[in-house]
């Protein structure tokens, strides 16, 4: 089933995954790093469904929908941890959504799920 709103946004999706694994990336304030958190968690939760469905179209044997499921099955585990106590464990927990934000971007594009 389609989402009813836009299509997901792989480019804000990427550029926000990149803010904490580039490279050189800086670790950000605490404040910054909170709503890094909870915008790469929104971004996930529009994603996920989205990635679910059209990998659902192909067929049962075929590897880009098993990669993809894996993807989504990963994702939602890492929504449902805490997102720590401490700085250096909530910055961890959170490059974690990150990953999974880059990866499910890269599914969606590879099913045609977005623009």
């Amino acid at each position: 089933m389609a989402h009813a709103t836009a299509p997901v946004d792989l480019r804000t999706m990427r550029e926000t995954a990149t803010l904490l694994l580039a490279p050189d990336a800086e670790a950000p304030s605490p404040e910054r790093l909170e709503r890094l958190r909870r915008a790469l968690a929104g971004m996930m939760h529009e994603a996920i469904p989205e990635v679910e469905a059209a990998a659902g179209r192909l067929p049962k044997d075929d590897v880009p929908r098993a990669c993809a499921l894996a993807c989504v099955g990963e994702a939602r585990m890492r929504l449902r941890l805490d997102a720590g106590d401490g700085f250096e464990q909530r910055l961890a927990r959170t490059v974690k959504l990150a990953r999974s934000v880059r990866a499910l971007a890269d599914h969606c594009q590879t099913l045609g799920c977005a623009e």
